[in-house]
């Protein structure tokens, strides 16, 4: 099932991204406003940030602190690709920063409005001193900016767009006004805010690996747990670490957990579970599993050639009596 993001930019597939929108100099910046759809909703905050960014270009900087600086507290990303980051960083220390970063003044120094990734640079090199461009934007503008221009970004996991909105609700009266303001039917909303029922050691996990679980995953999970109590806890706690593993497709953990539960109460403890994982070279290439409910062996999709099929294939005919 696709994940939120994947909903969210089908409907934006067609927006110009931010750089592409073609803005007069006497024009004034548009507040975000309620939109009959995503597509909408992101277009208004992608415009937002298009008209900051040519005024950061336009404006007189000037250098503050990085010490100084915060990112965006709704900020939803938690992961940044160290690669890209670490690129970005050698740019700027061989040219120096092309492009000031654009933050707001708050009582305790600035918070970023665009730019974090440019001010992770230069924390990474070990700048002192940052060029900035400050501006005035409201708490509610700076919600949707983060969360628009992440969205249409690739890699922001479900578990992430969550923090952002759960961030975000306070700026709004309502959640159905919050859903419209979103561009999002209320469903996918309070499938995304089921993240915050989930147990704590899963939470922790999230936090460390987002992709670990989607929306439509976690909603099933909550749903068992407000059923079930205690008891789905327990399954829970016992198939989580196939989850973080990679030996149970997160969009089997919810239907795993109320079979456990709905067979007894019981899922097999993990320590009754024995799991080997299999490498080929420093690649895992699959797991062997043994626990209560059987022997299951999982060879991930591409590790095998034909060849090799058919050697595993004639071994359970010959192990089984099946073989012609």
């Amino acid at each position: 099932m696709s994940s939120i993001r994947e909903k969210m930019m089908a409907k934006t597939a067609e927006l110009r991204s931010a750089k592409d929108i073609d803005l007069s100099p006497d024009r004034k910046p548009t507040v975000p406003r309620t939109g009959p759809g995503m597509a909408s909703a992101l277009a208004t905050a992608q415009e937002r940030i298009a008209e900051l960014e040519k005024a950061a270009a336009a404006a007189a900087s000037a250098e503050v602190p990085v010490a100084e600086i915060r990112p965006n507290p709704w900020q939803p990303r938690r992961v940044f690709n160290e690669a890209k980051l670490n690129e970005l960083a050698s740019s700027i220390r061989a040219s120096g920063l092309i492009q000031p970063i654009v933050v707001r003044r708050v009582s305790e120094g600035y918070e970023i409005v665009a730019g974090e990734r440019r001010w992770r640079a230069h924390r990474l090199i070990g700048k002192d001193l940052i060029r900035v461009v400050q501006v005035e934007i409201s708490d509610q503008d700076m919600a949707m900016l983060a969360l628009a221009e992440n969205i249409v970004r690739d890699g922001l996991s479900d578990y992430e767009i969550s923090l952002s909105i759960r961030q975000t609700e306070k700026e709004f009266p309502n959640r159905t006004q919050m859903a419209s303001a979103l561009g999002m039917a209320r469903s996918d909303l309070y499938r995304l805010l089921s993240f915050a029922d989930l147990p704590d050691f899963i939470i922790k996990d999230l936090d460390l690996q987002p992709n670990l679980l989607g929306a439509t995953a976690a909603e099933a999970v909550v749903s068992v747990l407000k059923k079930h109590g205690d008891v789905a806890v327990a399954a829970v706690k016992s198939h989580w670490p196939d989850v973080v593993s990679g030996d149970l497709d997160q969009t089997k953990f919810g239907r795993n957990i109320k079979q456990a539960v709905e067979s007894g109460g019981k899922a097999a403890s993990v320590r009754d579970r024995n799991i080997e994982k299999i490498f080929a070279g420093k690649s895992q290439a699959g797991s062997i599993t043994k626990d209560s409910s059987g022997f299951t062996v999982k060879i991930r999709p591409g590790m095998l050639d034909a060849q090799q099929e058919e050697r595993i294939r004639s071994l359970l005919a010959e192990l089984f009596g099946t073989a012609s």
